[in-house]
C-alpha cells in the first residue's frame, strides 16, 4: 500500500520516498514569450502592536491553555507600533517580489528590534527560495536565538535542515517548536513526515500525525496517512464510531393554564445548531 500524500505548509516541501524523481522537459509556446515569474516566498508576519498595557494575545492564549491543563505557549514580546509599520513595508516588498529590498529591510529591522524572530525568519525564507540553504539555516538559527519561544522560527529551521539532509537536527528543531507551543499544528505535521519518510520511525510518526489530527480536526488526507502507518505497524484500522439510535423522548408535561382559564401559549421550538465546519490547519505566523 502506497502512502497517501499529505499537504504541507508553504515552503515546507519534501520528496516522498515512494516517488522517483522525473525530469520533465517543457517546450516554450513562443520564443518571444517572457519567462514565467517566480513567486516570492510567503512572508511570516508580526502580530498587531499592543494598544495598551493589556496582556498580549499569546499570553492570554497561554493562560487559557494552562487553565485547561495543557502546556502554555511561550510568552511573546510585544510589538511596538513603529516596528509593526516597518515590518509591514518589508512584507509588502517581499510579496511584490522585490526580494533584494525586502531582505535588506528585514535585516535592518532585525538590528533595530533584536527581540523578534520574524524578520530573520523572512530573511531565511528569501535565501531558501533562492537555493542558499547554508545562509538560510544561519538566518533561521539567528531567529531562534533572538526569540526562542517562536514555534514558527523553530519549524522553519527544521524545514531548512531537512532540505539540507540534516534529518536528526530537523527532528530536534521540530521538537523545539512543539516545546515552545504544543498547539502549533504544522510542527507536528512536519515532524510526522520527517519521522516516517526520512527517519523510518513509523511508530513516532503515527503519534505525531494523530496529535496533528487532534489539533486540526483534519480528515483528508491525514486519515489515509494514519491508516497506512497503522497497517505497516500491524495495528488494526481505527473503527468508526457507530451511530447510536436516538433515545426516546419522554412526553412533555402539559403546560399549566394561566389564571383565567386561557390556554398557555405554545413554546417556540429551539433553534437548531448549525452543522459543524471542517477544521483547517492554522496558518504559520509569528
Amino acid at each position: 500500500m502506497s502512502s497517501p500524500t499529505l499537504n504541507r505548509p508553504a515552503g515546507s516541501g519534501y520528496a516522498p520516498r515512494w516517488l522517483a524523481l522525473a525530469a520533465v522537459g517543457l517546450l516554450a509556446a513562443c520564443s518571444s514569450s517572457p519567462p514565467p515569474r517566480k513567486q516570492p516566498p510567503a512572508p511570516v508576519v508580526l502580530a498587531p502592536p499592543a494598544s495598551g498595557p493589556a496582556a498580549t494575545p499569546a499570553a492570554v492564549a497561554g493562560a487559557a491553555a494552562a487553565g485547561d491543563g495543557a502546556a502554555a505557549p511561550a510568552a511573546r514580546p510585544e510589538v511596538p507600533i513603529a516596528a509593526h509599520a516597518d515590518f509591514t513595508r518589508a512584507v509588502n516588498l517581499m510579496r511584490a517580489g522585490n526580494t533584494v529590498a525586502a531582505e535588506q529591510a528585514f535585516k535592518q529591522i532585525a538590528l533595530q528590534y533584536p527581540q523578534f524572530a520574524a524578520p530573520l525568519v523572512n530573511v531565511g525564507l528569501i535565501q531558501r527560495k533562492q537555493g542558499q540553504l547554508d545562509k538560510a539555516e544561519t538566518s533561521m538559527k539567528s531567529a531562534v536565538a533572538s526569540e526562542s519561544g517562536s514555534a514558527v522560527a523553530w519549524t522553519e529551521l527544521g524545514v531548512t535542515q531537512r532540505m539540507r539532509g540534516e534529518f536528526h537536527d530537523a527532528a530536534a528543531s521540530y521538537q523545539k517548536a512543539i516545546d515552545a507551543d504544543p498547539l502549533y499544528a504544522p510542527a507536528w505535521r512536519n515532524l510526522g513526515v520527517l519521522q516516517d519518510l526520512y527517519l523510518g520511525d513509523a511508530a513516532h510518526a503515527l503519534a505525531s500525525f494523530e496529535e496533528y489530527k487532534k489539533l486540526t480536526g483534519e480528515e483528508k488526507p491525514v486519515n489515509g496517512w494514519i491508516a497506512d502507518l497503522r497497517q505497516r505497524l500491524g495495528m488494526p484500522p481505527v473503527k468508526k464510531p457507530e451511530a447510536s439510535a436516538p433515545a426516546a423522548e419522554a412526553p412533555a408535561a402539559p403546560a399549566a393554564a394561566p389564571e383565567g382559564g386561557a390556554p398557555a401559549p405554545e413554546a417556540a421550538p429551539p433553534t437548531p445548531a448549525p452543522p459543524p465546519q471542517e477544521a483547517t490547519a492554522p496558518k504559520a505566523g509569528v
